[in-house]
């Protein structure tokens, strides 16, 4: 990272925007292991365990509301850091190889994965891989309309307009609804309210775009986060206008999240007896809520992290670098799992804290043995020297211990 966010000296990166990536990153492979538990008639995943948990459906609920907004915030930020200290050139070859190439080799993985054991993906084409898909497109969205702009805006007057409008309404009390007015009308938007009877299809929030075919809504979602972000690097001072919010923020997402769960479950304990007008009064309150909590979220986990993670730690650093491989290979190791405990009469969280261990376990195994310094770690997060290189490299070349290697 080019700046910090109290100076203008230089830092070697946002350690706290780091921590956020991958922690929302984490927080997925948290939620598949959740999906299993989920009782009926709400379960829609391939496994189905014999101890359901309401506990594990509602944690998989809120980590659902705010975890992709939060990711593609991140991803928007990291998109416009390196758009301008690479080029257009550099940024396209290195998001070919750190995102188009890791989402054609894991796609062939998982499909031939799904083919050899017969699992059904059903609506899922791209599996837990499409937000890389998304990603893309993404990429792409906003590098056409920043050459139009400069087009069209070569005094930069425009562009100087949108960063004031930006500004003034992260700085406002109202930022976090103005970010989430296109949500709670692309929410509000869905054809399944047309033959709805309850606020079920507001348990899944936004729909996963998981086929080839992106759809709109998904995308358009997800792009209001990608371009917060965007501006928010335009604008880096205003990561301390969120750290001293984080408190409220946080405080206000807790109280919509649970309003939200009020309000689904009193609509699937009405039944048939709740009129057309009351439940379209629910509805409009329940993604009004939605959206409110996905961004007052965001904004809180952004500022809490900002407040008082922005210092370096090892450990810190080292989960952000393995999060990426973690989750790109996750899914079959947890299904797997899954799979071998739900036959098992053990108490639910004995089983999910089991799956959550051995799959953590393996994972960052995997992630020392084979990636962070092999080319896969190159291709994810750049190169890495081993220890032993580096002591290698010291003998060889002694002047080197003095100069600072960026490669560590």
């Amino acid at each position: 990272m080019a700046m910090s966010v109290s100076d203008s000296h230089p830092v070697e990166r946002l350690h706290a925007l780091d921590a956020v990536r991958g922690l929302a990153l984490l927080l997925g492979i948290v939620l598949h292991a959740t999906l299993s538990f989920i009782p009926a008639p709400i379960h829609f995943w391939m496994v189905e365990d014999r101890r359901p948990s309401f506990f594990l459906a509602i944690l998989f609920f809120i980590i659902h509301i705010f975890r992709m907004t939060t990711f593609f915030l991140i991803a928007g930020f990291f998109a416009h850091l390196s758009f301008h200290r690479r080029g257009t050139r550099a940024f396209i070859r290195d998001r070919l190889r750190r995102i188009a190439l890791p989402l054609l080799i894991g796609w062939l993985i998982m499909f031939a994965i799904v083919v050899a054991v017969g699992w059904i993906f059903s609506g899922y084409a791209l599996f837990h891989l499409w937000f890389l898909y998304v990603l893309l497109e993404l990429y792409a969205a906003v590098l056409i309309l920043r050459a139009v702009m400069v087009l069209i805006d070569r005094d930069g007057k425009i562009r100087g307009s949108a960063d004031r409008l930006f500004i003034a309404v992260v700085r406002s009390p109202f930022g976090p609804a103005v970010a989430s007015i296109p949500v709670a009308i692309l929410l509000a938007a869905d054809r399944q309210w047309l033959r709805a009877t309850d606020l079920s299809p507001l348990l899944t929030g936004i729909p996963t775009p998981g086929a080839f075919l992106t759809s709109l809504r998904g995308l358009l979602a997800y792009g209001v986060a990608f371009g917060v972000g965007w501006f928010l690097h335009r604008n880096i001072e205003l990561l301390q206008e969120l750290a001293r919010r984080w408190a409220l923020n946080l405080c206000l997402a807790f109280a919509l999240t649970t309003a939200i769960l009020c309000i689904i479950t009193t609509s699937l304990t009405g039944g048939d007896t709740t009129s057309r007008s009351t439940l379209i009064i629910s509805i409009a309150a329940g993604v009004t809520c939605y959206a409110l909590a996905a961004w007052t979220a965001t904004f809180a986990l952004i500022g809490l992290a900002i407040r008082f993670f922005s210092g370096f730690s090892s450990v810190r650093r080292y989960i952000a670098d393995s999060s990426y491989w973690l989750y790109l290979i996750h899914l079959p190791i947890v299904v797997g799992l899954q799979i071998a405990v739900s036959r098992l009469d053990w108490p639910w969280p004995v089983k999910f804290v089991a799956i959550l261990a051995a799959a953590f376990s393996l994972l960052f195994a995997s992630y020392q043995l084979f990636v962070r310094y092999t080319f896969i770690g190159a291709a994810l997060n750049g190169v890495r020297r081993s220890p032993q290189a580096r002591d290698a490299r010291a003998k060889s070349f002694p002047w080197s211990r003095s100069v600072p290697s960026g490669s560590s």
